[in-house]
């Protein structure tokens, strides 16, 4: 009786924490905040000035006393207390959409093989941040059942999730996490790569949102299209405002490393599948989500080179919110697939 009515008088709420953005899906509404892990402090008062978009903006254009930060780096919290306003931020405009008596039960996706101290660190920050109950789950399994694959059935499949800090590659079976790996390569090593070869071929010093704004214009992986993009930075030599002209070609050279890297991680985990399950991948193939998803000719580079069929999923850089909220309408069902309890944890 009484669970019946916490469920009647709050809200259920769904994040994907990530690094570089943030979901929230609230139930009944759908995924309702989309905005940058970024939170602007001023260091003279401790006081935060903006959360998210407005935040971002102000990346690279601060003045000293006021610092935007990232408060999450490779998918996990390296700043406690300002992940925590981040989070209280998210749940408090989430609350406000649809007010109701008790405070809401969240569930949030974080990524696979996350330490029991980071987990313990995520279920705090959501637990100080107003929230009444708190779900963890790992992020491709969130976008497993995100994308409607049926994760509690004796059939392998596999999911990557490329996101700003880590791409994730799970292979999943019965709802459990078969085998996994979680790379710190994705969409922002990415970015490092393009503003270091901007560096070294072009002699020209860009920022991280230039970065990635060509990487998003022209960057592809594939062989066949070669688009432009006018880049602005400051020249190295001279130290005056510079603009140049950068093509797909340039970012394949500098994103190859990296790229190289992520397909043999990829390839380390179907390795060390279990053949049966590996079968099954190979009849099933391979689903892409996340925003790296998004990079031009990947899917078909990397079905090349596994010789296993590749998609990308609808909507890819929602499907780890839009798993979280799946699982908040059945959470007695999908049990089995959250990490364990908080007081389950062995302690610090």
């Amino acid at each position: 009786m009484i669970k019946k009515l916490f469920e009647l008088f709050s809200n259920d709420i769904g994040i994907d924490l990530g690094t570089a953005y943030t979901l929230v899906y609230l139930k009944g509404h759908g995924i309702i905040i989309n905005e940058p892990s970024v939170v602007a402090l001023n260091q003279k008062t401790g006081q935060i000035v903006a959360v998210g978009t407005a935040a971002k903006e102000m990346l690279g254009r601060t003045p000293p006393h006021i610092k935007a930060v990232r408060p999450l780096v490779d998918g996990v919290i390296s700043d406690f207390d300002v992940t925590e306003e981040m989070l209280s931020y998210l749940i408090n405009k989430a609350e406000k959409i649809s007010k109701k008596f008790f405070r809401p039960r969240v569930v949030i996706g974080v990524p696979s093989g996350i330490t029991n101290v980071e987990t313990r660190a995520v279920y705090d920050a959501a637990r100080n941040a107003g929230a009444r109950e708190v779900h963890i789950v790992e992020e491709p399994m969130a976008a497993a059942i995100g994308i409607k694959i049926a994760v509690k059935e004796p059939v392998g499949s596999m999911v990557i999730d490329i996101g700003g800090g880590t791409t994730d590659i799970a292979v999943i079976s019965l709802g459990g996490i078969v085998m996994a790996k979680s790379i710190k390569i994705a969409g922002d090593r990415l970015n490092q790569d393009i503003m270091t070869y901007m560096r070294d071929e072009f002699k020209m010093l860009i920022g991280e949102k230039t970065a990635e704004q060509v990487k998003i214009a022209i960057g592809t992986v594939s062989e066949g299209e070669n688009l432009e993009a006018e880049v602005r930075g400051r020249d190295l030599v001279t130290g005056l405002p510079r603009q140049v002209i950068v093509t797909s070609a340039d970012l394949r050279e500098a994103m190859s490393g990296s790229i190289g890297n992520l397909i043999d991680g990829i390839k380390e985990v179907l390795e060390k599948t279990p053949p049966e399950i590996l079968s099954d991948v190979m009849r099933g193939g391979i689903v892409l989500v996340g925003g790296g998803a998004l990079i031009k000719g990947f899917d078909a580079v990397l079905g090349t080179v596994l010789k296993i069929p590749v998609f990308v999923a609808d909507d890819p850089l929602t499907a780890v919110a839009r798993g979280t909220g799946i699982i908040l309408e059945d959470l007695v069902f999908y049990q089995e697939v959250l990490l364990p309890a908080h007081d389950e944890l062995p302690p610090q």
